[in-house]
């Protein structure tokens, strides 16, 4: 019983400073699909698809050592673990485009509305009970996105339609982790990442050939899409996950705040998008009014 006590210390422990780092790698994440030498949809399946390795030898270090079902037997069952990464695959694919229209902080506060799309979908579909302290977090956030989408009008309209795609894919986002929670009754962490990963690649492939630019030309090129795969995907979401686990949800929403700061204070000593005060002002709301909407 004492080791077990101790165990739990020790990951504890270490929950916070994963937390921490976790959040400082996929707030990375925006930079360097910037910095890709494919285009968008390519990035997205590099990213998916280079994932899988790490993520099926996990799964198959951890097959046996939890109570959920280890392998998915049958047609519905496989379909459980592989609706997620098909949201996972058309999200990442819009944020990537997004990206390349709008400006990162923009891009990266926006898919970070998930949380309030995924609140108000649990209320239509399932009619799960919402707070007031979550519609007055709504209504901070709406106040915020229209600041950021005002910003965008300033810029002109690649930036709007950027924005908009953002949008969208803070949406389907919702839906990858409402389709994620599903599976996750049935199935251990380690199986749902890997099937996920490996239904979104095949959702990205054929969009990525599409694209014309299929392969990185450079080692830089294919240094980049690895660093997405392993260190954002794998290791930046899995420290997350893990410290989220440990830590009361208070402390786990900083995961939420470290991502965009990071992404927008590298975007502007690298890509020189400095924010306006329309951008701080927005910002602020938006990530203050996901932190009230998070309480109810």
């Amino acid at each position: 019983m004492s080791e077990v006590v101790k165990s739990n210390r020790s990951f504890q422990a270490y929950a916070f400073p994963a937390l921490l780092l976790g959040g400082i790698s996929v707030g990375c994440a925006p930079i360097l699909v910037r910095l890709s030498e494919v285009g968008p949809s390519a990035t997205a399946f590099w990213r998916v698809s280079l994932a899988l390795l790490p993520l099926g030898l996990f799964a198959a270090l951890m097959r046996g050592q939890t109570d959920a079902t280890a392998t998915p037997l049958t047609l519905r069952e496989w379909l459980t673990v592989s609706v997620p990464g098909i949201f996972l695959g058309i999200e990442l694919v819009a944020w990537h485009e997004a990206l390349y229209k709008t400006s990162v902080a923009n891009a990266t506060l926006l898919v970070n509305l998930t949380p309030v799309f995924t609140a108000f979908f649990g209320w239509v579909l399932f009619r799960r009970p919402i707070k007031r302290v979550f519609m007055s977090g709504t209504a901070m956030v709406v106040v915020g996105v229209v600041l950021l989408v005002s910003s965008g009008w300033v810029q002109g309209k690649g930036a709007l339609s950027g924005d908009a795609i953002a949008l969208g894919a803070a949406v389907i986002y919702a839906g990858y982790f409402m389709s994620l929670g599903y599976a996750r009754q049935r199935f251990s962490s380690a199986v749902v990442m890997f099937a996920s990963s490996a239904s979104a690649t095949l959702i990205t492939l054929p969009l990525a050939l599409a694209e014309g630019i299929f392969v990185p030309a450079s080692p830089a090129g294919w240094a980049t899409v690895v660093a997405l795969a392993w260190i954002v995907q794998v290791g930046g979401q899995g420290l997350v996950t893990f410290a989220i686990a440990w830590l009361p949800p208070t402390i786990s929403s900083l995961a939420m705040l470290i991502q965009p700061f990071v992404a927008a204070a590298i975007a502007w000593g690298l890509f020189e998008e400095h924010l306006s005060a329309l951008q701080i002002v927005g910002g602020v709301a938006v990530i203050g009014g996901i932190l009230i909407a998070r309480r109810g």
